[in-house]
């Protein structure tokens, strides 16, 4: 999968997680994490806060007058969503898709990191313990050359 095609998919979920899934019956779950992703990200609907006009809640009148979700305002107070004005909307331009993608390439470039470090630390790992080895079956040589050359069967002291 693309980096092009998981963002189409990211877009076209958030956007029906907006328009769909918030504040409808047995979604309070979803509800409650568009809700933290707005005020975490200060960001309002999925491309924008035009979004929520597309909303099964807003479209039939549920909504009590609310225009946007409080939560997408700048100060997060019941009813403040009423009233739709750049002072107490959080507007970013891209709306929260844009914040999220972010987030997410932040995370992969982070993992990406780890991917590329971990496997150098134990190839570094490796070769000390080489190293260490090498350095244990010398000094096992120094210690035990003298008597193995009483013995003819051992010529060299790897032969042991």
């Amino acid at each position: 999968m693309s980096i092009q095609q998981l963002n189409a998919e990211l877009k076209r979920n958030l956007k029906d997680t907006v328009t769909k899934g918030y504040h409808q019956p047995c979604q309070e779950g979803v509800s409650s994490a568009v809700d933290k992703l707005q005020q975490e990200f200060h960001c309002c609907g999925s491309n924008s806060s035009q979004a929520w006009q597309d909303s099964e809640r807003i479209r039939s009148g549920q909504a009590g007058g609310h225009v946007v979700p409080d939560s997408c305002c700048k100060t997060t107070v019941a009813g403040r969503g009423r009233w739709d004005h750049t002072s107490n909307i959080c507007r970013v331009r891209g709306g929260c898709i844009n914040k999220l993608e972010t987030l997410i390439q932040e995370h992969l470039r982070i993992s990406g990191a780890m991917g590329l470090g971990i496997p150098r630390v134990q190839v570094f790992g490796m070769l000390c313990t080489s190293c260490l080895y090498k350095s244990l079956k010398l000094e096992r040589c120094r210690l035990w050359a003298p008597a193995l050359r009483v013995h003819r069967s051992f010529s060299r002291c790897g032969d042991y």
